[in-house]
């Protein structure tokens, strides 16, 4: 295909082209509910910088805390599983992490008791990844897969 005729940014054989780019990581991590905090604080009528005192705002910002500690563990072993396995099976379990995102969002704000489903489903598909990525490392340093 002529690369005049191509719309959009060129792609990347680099592993990652089948995982969010610029605006679209945005607007993923605002999906995961990091901006959910805002208007959170606004409801409550808590000012900045306290984080105590409304427990409805309390329990967003202990689930924007978890999502980010749990980020810190889900985005490397993405991008690095992303180097060595395919892009579906990725992507399935990205999604499964999302969908665990929102139902630990939904329970946690609702009954913070019954989170434990929500963060099962973002821990799994997290550990997996990771054991993906650990695996997909040890074969390639071994020669068994490029």
């Amino acid at each position: 295909m002529d690369s005049r005729l191509r719309r959009g940014p060129p792609m990347r054989n680099d592993g990652f082209s089948g995982f969010p780019q610029g605006d679209e990581s945005e607007k993923l991590l605002k999906f995961l509910n990091l901006g959910g905090l805002g208007r959170a604080r606004r409801q409550s009528g808590l000012k900045a910088p306290a984080v105590t005192g409304h427990e409805g705002f309390e329990r967003m910002y202990r689930v924007q805390m978890n999502t980010l500690e749990i980020l810190i563990s889900f985005l490397p072993s993405l991008f690095l599983a992303a180097k060595y396995w395919p892009t579906p099976l990725l992507v399935g379990l990205a999604i499964f992490y999302v969908v665990g995102r929102h139902v630990y969002w939904r329970a946690y704000v609702s009954e913070p008791s019954k989170r434990a489903l929500g963060f099962m489903m973002s821990m799994l598909p997290t550990l997996r990844l990771l054991i993906l990525a650990l695996v997909g490392v040890i074969l390639s340093l071994s020669g068994l897969k490029t």
